[in-house]
């Protein structure tokens, strides 16, 4: 159980945010602290968020391939086996 003492002025504004939301201060109270305790956590990574690395995305990927030219290649040569009837042209601008 938790007692608080408010200040006039604070507790006419927690009435007002009641009547608002049509709430409980319970409820009210503990969304508060989970979004404040939200904001405290470390961000997740665009990654993290959709879950990780896929797994079978890079087995059997060359070592070079973090150079840009390289991943180019990698990505139209997959394009013209997956769709060979259009034309795929590289661009190294």
């Amino acid at each position: 159980m938790l007692n608080i003492q408010l200040d006039p002025e604070t507790e006419a504004r927690l009435v007002e945010i009641l009547a608002k939301e049509k709430t409980t201060s319970d409820e009210l109270i503990k969304r508060l602290v989970k979004e404040r305790w939200l904001s405290l956590q470390p961000r997740q990574t665009i990654v993290e968020r959709r879950g990780g690395h896929p797994e079978h995305l890079l087995e059997d990927a060359p070592p070079d391939l973090s150079e840009r030219a390289n991943r180019k290649k990698a990505i139209a040569d997959y394009l013209k086996k997956r769709h060979p009837q259009y034309e795929v042209k590289i661009s190294f601008s």
